[in-house]
């Protein structure tokens, strides 16, 4: 039989679980009758935390927002990701989280079993951040952005793109991505009227926020696909697009998702990839191992001949 202490410490654990968790279910798992349960609660909010009840079927016990912070409660496994997670946040593209995160990483460890120590300490002294390089964004920057995103109100701010010019932007802001250790705003750019990604760190957002808006349909392919193509394929100053005698699922599995694949047909897809050099993207179809056409680039097929003579010239040296 647990002690009353020991008790406590575990129905807080299962409270800190976000959603209702019905009185009868959560005895069970504690081993105890929903009588001392009920007593274990009355006990939790004596201590000053605010557990709240809801009756009926759906309804059960919550952990609500109190004034007091109640002890964090971690598994041996969940105590590893948190660590891990301090260790490597100085990583992430933020520019004032490497101090705050090692002094976290301190006070998580000194509250932990000592069983778990030795394990926590070789893991940070054995892991290094490598940082991409690149602008930084201040802690306080994303908050903001996450609370118009949250709120569907429109987002306002001045843009520096590239080349360093400045353009005033309103934008409906859905989603907050960070890639390649830097975050990026996706939105509907009104102005444009089409759907834009922006580099968080060469925004500077303008207070008050414009006007709630409702949600649009997702962009195509959904905002993960929509991101990624848009990251991966807006450095590049060329566009190419061939034909290839392929299905479009059978080229999706080889190819990136940075290249636009369009079914033409059964047996055949049109492919858009996207490059500053056509002769890397000469080379790079022979990875598909499919029949192909070029269709609008008189560049990548010249590179395709130059390539083919090379070919025809060493069989015919061998």
């Amino acid at each position: 039989m647990l002690t009353t202490s020991a008790r406590l410490l575990r129905l807080l654990a299962r409270l800190q679980v976000p959603g209702a968790h019905g009185g009868p279910s959560l005895a069970a798992e504690l081993g105890v009758s929903v009588r001392t349960l009920r007593n274990d609660v009355a006990t939790l909010r004596e201590l000053g935390y605010p557990v709240e009840a809801t009756p009926g079927v759906a309804g059960g016990y919550r952990l609500g927002a109190g004034s007091r912070l109640p002890p964090l409660l971690l598994d041996d496994d969940e105590a590893m990701a948190v660590t891990l997670g301090l260790v490597l946040a100085a990583s992430h593209g933020l520019s004032d989280t490497a101090t705050s995160s090692m002094r976290a990483f301190t006070k998580v460890v000194a509250l932990l079993p000592s069983r778990l120590r030795p394990r926590l300490e070789s893991l940070a002294g054995a892991t290094l951040n490598a940082p991409l390089g690149g602008p930084t964004v201040a802690m306080d920057t994303l908050p903001p952005i996450a609370a118009a995103i949250h709120a569907r109100e429109q987002l306002r701010f001045r843009y520096r793109d590239a080349s360093g010019k400045n353009t005033d932007r309103e934008v409906e802001p859905y989603r907050l991505v960070h890639r390649g250790a830097r975050w990026y705003l996706l939105g509907w750019d009104l102005a444009r009227d089409d759907w834009r990604t922006f580099r968080v760190d060469r925004m500077r957002v303008k207070v008050p926020n414009g006007r709630r808006f409702q949600p649009r349909p997702d962009p195509e392919g959904g905002f993960e696909h929509f991101v990624v193509r848009a990251l991966e394929t807006a450095p590049w100053q060329s566009r190419y697009r061939v034909r290839l005698l392929a299905s479009a699922d059978l080229i999706r599995e080889r190819a990136p998702a940075s290249v636009e694949i369009e079914p033409d047909g059964e047996h055949a897809c049109l492919v858009t990839v996207g490059s500053d050099d056509a002769a890397m993207v000469a080379k790079y179809l022979a990875w598909w191992d499919a029949p192909f056409e070029v269709l609008d680039s008189p560049e990548l097929l010249a590179e395709v001949r130059l390539l083919a003579q090379r070919y025809a010239d060493a069989s015919r040296g061998a």
